[in-house]
């Protein structure tokens, strides 16, 4: 069965526009809701079970947390709501006050006219697709509201941002400090405002917080994860030793060095390897996906590292890290997975990992990453006819692999459907620039060329 709601990440979309509209959030509540009733696994029958609801700074939170707490209590299912909170911390939560699920209200890097809703299961990870599938049957039956004697409570967590605190602290050695750092971090007026400067603050740096001020419409707003320019000024502005940039829902984070030079989440990824390394606890190999910069790849296979790729997406860096035995993963776009600390990708968390890595080296960001090259990638949008499949032409097959045989291994291509748009993602990476963007705008022509003809 396939799934018409949920994405990689949950439901999204613009908000009052279908599925982002309170009816069917109530509805989807009362779907998942039902879903747990129904699997009560070792609740007694007398007990309800119960949701965890978070959600990150944008104006339609209200709204939709009212709409899913709705949905929830009127399937029978109790409900906790914590507020502005990350969506790492949801499912940490979730995991530690042994609920049933956890449900995080957020679009994650898009803009504030954006919305969406992610589940995550009792274990602190991403639903299954057997349970999204199980939730989207439910969505085609009317609500039938339990009996009053059987609706489900609601009620708030006080303490929620606390208890997150301590966890992100409890990943970072007690023997290690951060006094004498001083950092930048970037919040992007999110849902870590209040969460990310207190655990650096606490754990002895000096913070400079900025991104810290949201109104509900701000949300990624030239800042955070998606818009580092922010950070890499304000590093070099407070002469700050390292810059965190993270994003709306805190599960993505980029870093700045002193110069305000930007690492993105391959480079990160590899400094938090090589660390491992180092210190002899790396566990098995690194996963990363499609997009992954072959200069990472490269540098990983130097120092001996066993390197995969996944689909694009976190959830699939999931799936490899967990079929594999491993504990490190993550994509270019700043989702990085220390599945030995967390559940699932954490930018507090992560950042933390990075930091452990340049205090006990006593190196840079740039000097850490010195033998780590990263090759140039260019990516071309091309917008195609409606249901055009890259594999189906002759002719696209033969430029691929014309143009591979000139990159001679030193180099990558690769054709990537958009999921929300008629749109292929044609992505070339080569060790120079020029040769790159020509070999890509050909390419491009190529699939214009013969989608016009579906």
């Amino acid at each position: 069965m396939g799934r018409k709601y949920f994405g990689t990440d949950g439901v999204r979309g613009k908000v009052g526009e279908s599925p982002i509209t309170p009816e069917f959030v109530m509805h989807l509540g009362y779907a998942a809701g039902q879903v747990l009733v129904a699997d009560r696994g070792s609740l007694p029958p007398n007990q309800h079970p119960t949701v965890l609801i978070g959600k990150d700074t944008r104006i339609s939170g209200y709204m939709l947390e009212a709409a899913l707490e709705a949905g929830f209590t009127a399937a029978g299912v109790n409900v906790l709501m914590t507020g502005p909170m990350p969506t790492p911390a949801v499912a940490y939560l979730t995991r530690a006050l042994r609920l049933q699920a956890g449900v995080v209200i957020s679009a994650s890097h898009n803009p504030f006219e954006d919305n969406g809703i992610k589940f995550f299961s009792a274990s602190g990870q991403k639903l299954p697709d057997s349970v999204e599938e199980a939730i989207e049957a439910r969505l085609d039956f009317p609500i039938v509201t339990v009996e009053a004697r059987q609706l489900g409570r609601a009620r708030r967590i006080e303490d929620a941002a606390a208890r997150y605190i301590e966890f992100c602290k409890s990943t970072y050695p007690n023997h290690l400090d951060l006094r004498g750092m001083r950092i930048v971090v970037d919040c992007a007026h999110g849902a870590t405002y209040h969460v990310a400067p207190h655990v650096l603050h606490e754990l002895g740096a000096e913070v400079i917080a900025i991104g810290n001020e949201p109104n509900g419409f701000n949300i990624n707003d030239e800042c955070g994860a998606t818009y580092t320019k922010t950070l890499a000024d304000a590093v070099r502005t407070h002469r700050a030793d390292v810059g965190i940039a993270l994003d709306g829902d805190g599960d993505r984070l980029m870093m700045a060095d002193a110069q305000g030079r930007i690492y993105d989440g391959d480079q990160l990824v590899y400094v938090i390897a090589r660390h491992r390394i180092q210190t002899g606890y790396m566990k098995g190999g690194v996963v990363g996906t499609l997009m992954t910069n072959l200069g990472t790849e490269h540098a990983l296979g130097r120092a001996q590292v066993p390197f995969e790729r996944a689909k694009v997406g976190d959830r699939y860096v999931m799936e490899r890290l967990l079929a594999n035995g491993w504990t490190l993963g993550g994509e270019t776009s700043g989702h990085i997975l220390c599945l030995d600390k967390h559940t699932t990708g954490d930018g507090i968390v992560s950042a933390l990992q990075v930091l452990r890595a340049l205090r006990e080296t006593g190196e840079t960001l740039d000097t850490i990453t010195a033998d780590l090259e990263t090759y140039p990638q260019v990516m071309i949008n091309v917008r195609v006819s409606k249901g055009f499949k890259p594999d189906d032409s002759g002719e696209l097959k033969a430029a691929v692999a014309a143009a591979e045989a000139v990159l001679n291994g030193n180099g990558r291509i690769v054709l990537r459907a958009s999921g929300t748009e008629p749109v292929i993602r044609v992505m070339v990476e080569g060790r120079e620039e020029k040769p790159v963007q020509l070999m890509a705008e050909e390419i491009a022509a190529v699939v214009r060329r013969v989608s016009e003809h579906v």
